[in-house]
């Protein structure tokens, strides 16, 4: 059999560089023009690195120290080749990186690790994650071994046999097959995205499968109800507790801007009265963290009056009893019938309702409102800033007196 060809190259990147201005060693194996390289755990001062001579050219402890270092490297390197060919098995460079490593020669396989990841994440709710991007992350792992039994008859798969074309193929199965909308596919694919760029690190698969793949969100309608909508809402009598009681807290959203999450959390120490005897909210989002702080505007004060001493609320120490999600969205278009909205209504609606029709419509700056509802920047805040119909009949009201007044 033919002699492969094997070379060992130390280098530093000049281009990467570490606070205390040291560039890092790299390490490049080259085996018939296939080549694999790697970060070594040894830096140097470029002034002091010969690239000629792959060495440093300092005479201190630190500079001998690093050669001794990278000749050892390079022993190494060469008893793996060597080792390699003496068990007659194919070389090439990442296998040499492979064993230089340490690594297992059992191969990652993907659903293994997507799981491991979930597991992980599970373990940080309440503090890096909420509830609900978990089961995200649940239900993307589900659809995609559904996928990969389907069209591959495979129970899982490789980490390195992680393509283009697989991801191509889930793609078209949440579209085709989950009936997922393009915001909701991006949102999945972001989570295996996640996992990708997390095995490219690590060095489990060599090429990026999202390569030449986009996505485009595309902007949402998001339901807001109006003025008049939300006083049908308030005055409405439901003889049905549960109703009522969903009622009142989509009620509290849409003063509050709360996300419903924080409403279910809401305890009294979240309440604070400040000097001239206002009632604050003043909680950190569940979802960002971030403080939000809310005035209590004459209807939420009156919902939480409503609700004192509620059994279900002084046994879970909260203000308000608030149901599950799923079950809130349900009702909640039982209440739409029952007022006569032609409204798709969900929890988050309150939200919406808050941000456009009882703050913003009401001259509320943008930067309060984003305050208020606890966001990060105001460019997340402009996403519910909607242009109402009040708002330019308003304006244009402005111009025909403009006008008016000219002719007359």
């Amino acid at each position: 059999m033919k002699r492969q060809t094997f070379n060992v190259l130390f280098f530093i990147r000049k281009t990467r560089t570490v606070k205390s201005g040291e560039t890092p060693i790299m390490l490049r194996i080259t085996i018939q023009g296939q080549l694999a390289e790697m970060q070594l755990k040894r830096t140097v001062k470029p002034e002091l690195w010969s690239q000629a001579k792959e060495r440093c050219t300092g005479k201190d402890s630190k500079s001998v120290e690093v050669n001794r270092y990278l000749e050892s490297v390079k022993l190494r390197l060469y008893e793996i080749h060597r080792t390699l060919e003496d068990e007659n098995k194919l070389i090439n460079p990442m296998e040499i990186k492979r064993r230089f490593l340490g690594l297992d020669e059992k191969h990652k396989m993907f659903f293994e690790v997507f799981q491991e990841h979930n597991d992980k994440c599970r373990k940080l709710i309440g503090k890096d994650y909420a509830k609900v991007t978990i089961s995200r992350f649940d239900t993307c792992l589900k659809y995609f071994k559904e996928m990969l039994l389907k069209q591959y008859h495979q129970k899982d798969i490789p980490m390195k046999e992680i393509n283009n074309a697989i991801i191509q193929d889930y793609v078209h199965f949440l579209k085709s097959k989950k009936n997922l909308q393009e915001n909701t596919v991006i949102r999945y694919m972001k989570v295996v995205k996640k996992i990708t760029n997390m095995a490219l690190a690590n060095d489990w698969i060599d090429k990026n499968p999202f390569m030449n793949i986009h996505f485009h969100e595309q902007e949402v309608h998001k339901e807001f109800l109006t003025k008049e909508e939300l006083e049908i809402l308030r005055t409405k009598v439901f003889n049905v507790p549960r109703l009522e009681l969903v009622r009142d807290i989509f009620l509290f959203q849409c003063w509050t801007g709360l996300a419903f999450i924080d409403v279910s959390e809401l305890k009294p120490e979240h309440l604070v009265t400040d000097n001239q005897g206002n009632v604050w909210i003043r909680k950190a989002r569940q979802k960002t963290k971030v403080m939000c702080n809310i005035p209590l505007l004459d209807i939420p004060l009156a919902i939480l009056d409503k609700y004192k001493g509620y059994p279900l609320c002084e046994k879970k120490g909260t203000l308000l009893t608030v149901p599950c999600n799923q079950k809130a969205n349900s009702y909640l278009k039982e209440i739409a019938d029952f007022c006569g909205i032609k409204k798709n209504l969900t929890t988050h609606t309150g939200r919406h309702t808050f941000s456009t029709v009882v703050t913003l419509a009401n001259n509320v700056s943008l930067e309060n409102v984003s305050k208020m509802l606890g966001h990060t920047n105001t460019k997340m805040t402009q996403r519910y800033a909607k242009v109402l119909d009040q708002s330019i009949l308003r304006e244009m009201q402005n111009v025909r007196e403009n006008f008016s007044t000219k002719t007359t």
